[in-house]
């Protein structure tokens, strides 16, 4: 009894030991086929992406100081009724504001200035003839006092009359809406027979562009990007309305009230460009690429093979000291592994920028057309017949294949 169970241990251990040395010899019958790309030589032009707004570079809101009805529009440069688009002076009439009630207040105003200059005139001639006379028995201490308290009265009743009608012919001038400065109307927000109400906040009527020659985009910029923004950095956009061309620019300044959506932080970015063709025009949508580097004529490596690194036991014995994590203290540098017979070897590289997909890169055995290992694809020779009856057998498709994919970043080295 326990001869045959000594047996059956023995047999079992022998089986396994058939087995190991089974998947031993079909694992050495294996080729490993590696997916190479080579190594290119171009240029490589990192950017930041965003959205923003065209905007005039200056403008001017001219509203309206005193309530009233619209009663007519004023002239352009050509003549024609002040409107969208009109091309203004500096001074030109753009709306009347019925002016009625403020000129019937400059004539009360004028009328009260008037009887006050009369009062003054008779009070100054009684203070005169007062002084003359003096405290005395002909001329009592109180009456003498009387005197000058009438004519300084009527002296502050003139001030204060004078500056009535002051108050109302400046109140009149303002029923006339002039333009501040030289610029085109963009936007015209009332119309002929709209009565206007001035309050604390004086109604908008008119919005100037100074000068659409030069605009400006008003660029929102994730709080992630913007360590990479800086004034005088170089910037391209395009519009909806011409898809096709591609207009240039450069950053003006950073705002730094940032704001915050859905826990989402943003900065306003001021980017000046020239419209001297007249094409932008005020809040069209930009679709805006911040140029954060541009590199000519450099080595580009997939970055595919930054992220890729092989077995140990693939690494030729000589280069076997080398592994992943030994890429220097420096994060600028890493390594790409290249072919050497049935073994890799790993070439030592510094890296530069990277757009997502391809990485700048150069060393000293780096060169273009060298072909990397971007990742690897085990199969079975034709030589191999041996099999391992106790590993499960996989059914493969006959036309199924294999590769390797990674997923590509917006900025940074793709590692």
């Amino acid at each position: 009894m326990k001869r045959s169970i000594k047996i059956t241990i023995i047999a079992i251990v022998v089986l396994i030991l058939i087995g190991f040395i089974s998947t031993r010899h079909s694992t050495n019958g294996q080729a490993t086929s590696y997916s190479t790309a080579k190594v290119k030589q171009g240029d490589l032009l990192i950017t930041i992406s965003a959205t923003g707004t065209v905007e005039p570079e200056e403008v001017v809101d001219v509203g309206a100081q005193v309530a009233g009805r619209i009663d007519y529009f004023g002239k352009d440069k050509d003549g024609n009724t002040v409107d969208y688009g009109s091309i203004v002076e500096e001074g030109t009439v753009l709306a009347k504001i019925n002016d009625s009630l403020y000129a019937a207040d400059v004539a009360l105003a004028t009328a009260q200035l008037s009887e006050a200059n009369a009062k003054l005139y008779q009070a100054d001639r009684d203070w005169a003839r007062a002084q003359k006379l003096g405290p005395s028995e002909a001329l009592a201490e109180s009456s003498y006092d009387a005197y000058k308290s009438a004519f300084d009265t009527a002296k502050a009743n003139v001030a204060l009359s004078q500056a009535t009608l002051d108050r109302a012919k400046t109140n009149l001038d303002y029923c006339t809406i002039k333009s501040p400065v030289k610029g085109v109307i963009i936007d015209r927000r009332v119309n002929i027979g709209q009565t206007v109400v001035s309050s604390l906040n004086a109604p908008s009527l008119f919005l100037i562009a100074k000068d659409l020659k030069r605009m400006q985009v008003w660029v929102s910029v994730n709080e992630t990007d913007i360590g990479n923004i800086h004034q005088g950095q170089a910037v391209t956009f395009t519009v909806d309305a011409y898809p096709s061309e591609v207009f240039n620019g450069t950053v003006g300044k950073i705002r730094f009230n940032a704001t915050m959506t859905q826990n989402v932080v943003t900065y306003t970015v001021e980017v000046i460009t020239d419209n001297s063709s007249g094409k932008l025009f005020p809040y069209l949508t930009a679709n805006v690429r911040f140029v954060v580097s541009n590199s000519k004529n450099v080595l580009l490596v997939p970055n595919a093979a930054l992220r890729w690194s092989p077995k140990t036991e693939e690494i030729a014995s000589e280069f076997r000291n080398v592994s992943q994590g030994e890429k220097g203290s420096d994060a600028a540098e890493g390594v790409v592994w290249t072919q050497q017979g049935s073994y890799v070897r790993p070439i030592k590289i510094k890296l530069g920028p990277s757009d997502g997909s391809k990485t700048e890169a150069s060393g000293d055995e780096l060169k273009e057309g060298l072909q990397v290992i971007t990742g690897q694809q085990a199969k079975q020779t034709a030589d191999s017949g041996t099999t391992n009856p106790f590993v499960p057998q996989i059914r493969r498709s006959r036309s199924g294949s294999s590769g390797s994919t990674g997923s590509t970043g917006s900025t940074g080295r793709g590692r």
